[in-house]
């Protein structure tokens, strides 16, 4: 074995015991399209961390993997309810710790949100004064939040015109979007899904090459996983429409 190769093997184990919860569990889940499991791990090591301290960054993160564990861990209503349901309760402990966290917002109401959904319509209605009120703080704090152009979009898009639905302010939440950051391919899916119903097919499927051929993905995880393979099947009902 040559010294430079002993070097590296001595020194990666220590750098693996180097990093913080926090940084593994972002490493985890960073990489769950390796291996779905490694949501699970980040959650149970977050978990067990904030049971000694509770920084905002943990807390926040536990909360951003609880949404991600209800979108892709959970398959009843039942599993979805109680890990949004946590990832919601911990997003309003984020808040209380740090008011002006964006992310803190962010999580919150999209676990507040998904929670909603799968409840049932009623009381995803119910919840909307704190979705607004949510964005209201998200977009004071950053204008230009993708994730909260994302959230504003999709909820113009998908309520009733007489509940405040509206697809051109929905078009415009998810363009600004993606001028602040052009390769966050979960906002190319959401703008062709409205191209779509607004019967704009050649530029939905233009959205929708993009995510295909994105080359630098900001989320490599979720764009592997489940935006990419999206775009493919949109593509393919859509072939034949014009």
């Amino acid at each position: 074995m040559s010294i430079v190769l002993a070097v590296v093997v001595l020194v990666a184990p220590v750098v693996a015991l180097a990093q913080t919860p926090v940084e593994r569990a972002r490493a985890l889940i960073a990489t769950y399209h390796e291996d779905p499991h490694h949501i699970d791990e980040a959650r149970d090591l977050l978990e067990e961390a904030i049971t000694r301290e509770r920084p905002p960054d943990a807390v926040t993160l536990l909360s951003r993997i609880y949404f991600l564990a209800g979108e892709v861990r959970a398959t009843t209503d039942d599993e979805k309810l109680a890990t949004f349901g946590r990832g919601r309760d911990l997003g309003k402990l984020a808040i209380e710790i740090a008011p002006r966290s964006e992310a803190a917002h962010v999580w919150y109401a999209l676990n507040v949100g998904r929670w909603g959904q799968t409840k049932g319509m009623m009381r995803a209605l119910f919840l909307l004064p704190t979705i607004r009120e949510e964005l209201d703080t998200i977009f004071s704090i950053n204008p230009r939040s993708v994730r909260g152009h994302s959230l504003a979009g999709n909820l113009f898009f998908e309520l009733p015109g007489m509940m405040g639905g509206d697809r051109k302010k929905a078009e415009e939440h998810f363009r600004k979007g993606i001028e602040a950051d052009p390769h966050f391919t979960a906002l190319r899916l959401d703008l062709a899904r409205l191209l779509v119903a607004e019967g704009r097919i050649a530029e939905a499927r233009r959205e929708l090459e993009r995510v295909v051929n994105e080359t630098a993905p900001t989320n490599v995880a979720d764009w592997t996983a489940r935006e990419r393979p999206r775009a493919r099947t949109r593509l393919d009902e859509l072939r034949d429409r014009k």
